[in-house]
């Protein structure tokens, strides 16, 4: 399973691209909305995790809705990890199209298990391109 991880702060990304590593699977970083927007209209990914809060034009909420809008990446799988853990973010992410929501500090071992159960899912899935 390739996924993409958007997250502007470098220590924070490293620690999420070496938990993911370790679990198996493939992972690019990235540090901007535009990057990851960039990144998931040229590449193939399952799985997007996006920090809310980036530099730029685009953040989180926009690359949500910008790739929401993509036919090529309108049923990705975004997982949302942010510190803006409130009410009116979550409502706001999931308007724009974020999957699953994770407050920072975020707990792993949860994460984890959801990118398990996607990887679940998506073997299950039938591939008519095959």
């Amino acid at each position: 399973m390739r996924i993409l991880v958007c997250e502007d702060h470098d220590s924070i990304r490293q620690m999420i691209e070496a938990l993911v590593k370790a679990r198996g699977f493939e992972v690019v970083g990235v540090n901007t909305g535009e990057k990851a927007i960039e990144r998931a209209l040229e590449q193939k990914f399952d799985v997007l995790l996006l920090d809310l809060m980036l530099p730029g034009g685009a953040d989180g909420f926009a690359v949500c809705k910008r790739l929401r809008a993509e036919e090529s990446t309108k049923d990705l799988s975004i997982f949302v990890i942010s510190a803006m853990d409130d009410p009116a973010s979550r409502e706001r992410a999931k308007l724009a199209g974020a999957t699953e929501f994770y407050g920072k500090p975020f707990r792993p071992t949860e994460l984890l298990k959801e990118l398990d159960r996607t990887r679940g899912r998506l073997a299950s899935k039938p591939d008519f391109n095959e």
